[in-house]
């Protein structure tokens, strides 16, 4: 069952979409509790489509997150395998009381690694 967050359907989903981007695009995003749980599952949702890049997935993507920057770097992250989610909590809000938590991708060192032998990593000589 979806949580609606006390917010229309669109509304919801435009938000679960740009949580999504933030997170794909800076990789660590802090949020409620609530909602990063409706994020950590259309995040995962989106590894089946990510593992195997041709135009349909990369259509599919696009759409579904709603950004071609963040579809796009998912596809260069996700090689062998698909970056987990770590989520922190840190704390209660201090208006409202709410829980508040970080979400962090964390990305495979060997991933990384292999990127930086084909130099396509960012710290380029």
């Amino acid at each position: 069952m979806l949580k609606k967050l006390s917010r229309k359907s669109s509304v919801r989903n435009r938000l679960i979409q740009n949580l999504l981007a933030s997170l794909i695009l800076y990789e660590k995003i802090k949020t409620t509790q609530a909602k990063s749980k409706l994020v950590k599952s259309a995040y995962e949702r989106m590894e089946r489509y990510a593992k195997v890049k041709n135009i349909d997935n990369i259509r599919r993507l696009i759409r579904e997150i709603g950004d071609k920057d963040a579809a796009m770097k998912l596809f260069s992250v996700s090689g062998k395998s698909f970056p987990k989610l770590r989520i922190l909590k840190l704390g209660n809000r201090g208006g409202d009381d709410a829980p508040i938590v970080q979400i962090s991708i964390e990305i495979k060192s060997d991933v990384i690694e292999e990127k930086e032998k084909r130099g396509d990593g960012k710290n380029k000589n």
